[in-house]
């Protein structure tokens, strides 16, 4: 099960066994704080009672030992290193689970052996930058921070989950706490699980209910009780010092550190608070393509260049982007469709020739409104429902009559009119999508039609979807454009953009750390007014501000690219066998998930150019690839 994850930690391997009651602990580790034999684990409290494997970082573990210090009878603690690991194993020993949960900042997976109470704990972060796997396997319970690690247990018997094939269509990714396997599932974030053992090991039927030390939906309501009532001045002021305190504690380690650059506002904002609180240049790193619409390379060099990093770039062919498409499955482990993974593994791998940790600077839409979709939607809403829903259904009926190739001749008309920010790629697959959501009876409903991919009723044979998050209502919240932040930040996140960046990086060995999911940061970001976040048809208003302290506005006002590769070219091009045999109809019909037709008809209108569907098709290709590597 270790060599399988070996990746996440190349540098030193641990077991701990109490064979008698059947508990086996195993850890790999990439070491980033206390290089010593004094940080590696499975770890032991100075007591003996309790055992840990952690994988993550506890950022404010330097005030939870003094904290330690005050409290002991003692006044210290005798510590053998200066890991967060050994101060996390103190915290449960003097605080318990979840008080010392609720004190630590950081991201963290970590499973804990209580030997005296015979107790088990599984925990996460809150916000899920950390990966926990979990589920019974006969009599057998297993976990780990990859699906591929539980895979190499002799008890593992677990088959494809057709319900969840249904989540992944919709969303080209698997949300907590589902996984792409029957009976295995996804420790959810902020939440810890306990299984109390007998005097003998015994069958297992179920398991416990997750239980949460922390809850966004408690933060919105609490902080929309608390709104921020100062100036917008003292709003920017607070937000500079906010970032700047979690950077700075994101930024201790004992191995070289850098982090990723695009030139966009929130990399921009990451990147100069981190070199205005270090000494010497911080390593940047961006990677280019030569297509045009897909390069930002030149942005983040010149934002570089005004901060005086020390710049690293690679401009990168379209070829060796693609020959990472083999490796993917491998990589995540179960299906996973954000075609930005390609970028993002280049990006990382690129990065750990020259350190071992890199700071990201994503969560900055979920928190202050950045998503052009956002402000679409709430425009969209508040339009529809001044339309009449017979007229809605008409003019529905009468925009999809009209191809996206026709739509996008005519808008070519009218688009070199038009402000930058509304100059829309595929402007006719736009309408056709929009169309779709004319008919929406809530703004959720709207939303929800916004971020979905397949239908997956019209597509998976078996499969009966389960409701997630994305269907719950946030009645602590008035308004749509926050309620979709709020989605946004418990399921597009966590499911997909965390998921993306941990695996990219750890396949090759780099920890990345996002310090605005620091909880302190949410939770200001949170007090903020939506007028502060969204402004003049603008998201991350506030943003904007503490960046134009450091880098002028010139340097990083653009319209927003996103981080992707031109699949809809390379599906019609390069990688058209490689994709025709894995969805030709005789291919399909024998595996049995998919009902053929639909496929096989978006791929004859993506070949021939009537529509581009490469999100759809792509979602189908990693399925059918990760088939291919793991069945």
């Amino acid at each position: 099960m270790l060599d399988t994850i070996a990746h996440r930690g190349p540098d030193d391997s641990g077991i701990f066994e109490e064979p008698r009651l059947g508990i086996a602990l195993g850890h790999r580790r990439l070491s980033i704080l206390d290089l010593s034999a004094a940080g590696k684990q499975p770890m032991s409290s100075a007591e003996g009672r309790w055992v840990i494997v952690f994988n993550g970082e506890i950022y404010n573990h330097l005030a939870l030992r003094r904290a330690l210090e005050t409290s002991s009878t003692r006044g210290r603690v005798d510590w053998r290193g200066h890991s967060d690991t050994e101060t996390l194993l103190s915290c449960f020993e003097h605080w318990g689970v979840e008080n010392s949960l609720k004190r630590a900042v950081g991201m963290f997976a970590l499973v804990l052996w209580d030997r005296q109470d015979r107790t088990l704990i599984l925990a996460r972060d809150r916000v899920g930058e950390k990966p926990l796997y979990y589920g019974l396997q006969g009599e057998t319970l297993l976990f780990g921070s990859e699906l591929k690690a539980l895979r190499a247990h002799p008890a593992w018997r677990a088959d494809i989950d057709r319900d969840a094939l249904a989540l992944y269509m919709r969303h080209n990714a698997v949300p907590s706490p589902w996984t792409i396997f029957r009976g295995i599932r996804k420790l959810p974030p902020a939440t810890y699980l306990t299984l109390k053992l007998g005097e003998k090991r015994r069958a297992l039927a179920s398991l416990p209910d997750p239980v949460p030390y922390w809850s966004l939906r408690e933060v919105v309501a609490r902080c929309r009780l608390d709104r921020w009532a100062g100036s917008d001045a003292e709003a920017v002021e607070a937000l500079d010092n906010g970032l700047r305190e979690a950077i700075r504690d994101q930024m201790v380690a004992d191995v070289p550190l850098g982090a990723f650059l695009s030139g966009g506002i929130d990399s921009s904002t990451l990147v100069a608070l981190m070199q205005v609180q270090s000494q010497q240049p911080i390593k940047t790193f961006t990677i280019g393509f030569r297509e045009d619409g897909f390069n930002e390379a030149e942005h983040a060099k010149v934002v570089a260049r005004h901060l005086g990093t020390d710049h690293t770039e690679l401009y990168v062919a379209p070829a060796d982007a693609r020959s990472v498409i083999p490796s993917l499955a491998e990589i995540y482990d179960e299906p996973f469709a954000d075609d930005s993974q390609i970028p993002t593994y280049l990006l990382a791998k690129l990065a750990r020739k020259h350190v071992t940790v890199s700071l990201s600077g994503d969560a900055g839409d979920e928190l202050f409104g950045g998503y052009t979709r956002y402000l679409q939607a709430a425009r969209t809403w508040n339009r529809v429902t001044k339309v009449p829903r017979v007229l809605r259904h008409a003019g529905a009926a009468l925009a999809e009559a009209i191809s996206p190739k026709v739509w996008d001749r005519a808008y070519r008309q009218v688009a070199t009119v038009l402000p930058a920010r509304h100059r829309w790629r595929q402007p006719g697959a736009r309408i056709h999508k929009a169309a779709a959501v004319l008919v929406s009876d809530t703004g959720g409903t709207l939303y929800r039609q916004m971020v979905s991919h397949w239908e997956p009723r019209e597509l998976v044979i078996g499969a009966e979807e389960p409701d997630t998050a994305l269907r719950q209502s946030w009645p602590e919240i008035d308004n749509l454009t926050e309620q979709m932040m709020a989605w946004d930040s418990v399921t597009y996140l966590p499911d997909d953009i965390l998921v993306k960046v941990d695996r990219a990086a750890m396949a090759v060995s780099l920890e990345t750390r996002i310090p605005f999911l620091d909880h302190r940061v949410i939770e200001l970001a949170w007090r903020l007014r939506l007028a502060q976040k969204v402004r003049s048809g603008e998201g991350k208003w506030i943003l904007r501000q503490v960046l134009y302290r450091y880098v002028p506005s010139a340097l990083v006002e653009r319209p927003k690219m996103g981080f992707g590769v031109p699949i809809d070219v390379w599906l019609r091009g390069p990688l058209r066998e490689w994709a025709e045999s894995l969805m030709t109809e005789t291919r399909l019909r024998n595996d049995g998930f998919f009902l053929v037709e639909p496929i096989r008809r978006k791929w004859s209108e993506h070949l021939s150019g009537v529509r581009d569907w490469q999100y759809h098709l792509w979602a189908v290709l990693m399925f059918q690839s990760w088939l291919d590597r793991w069945k």
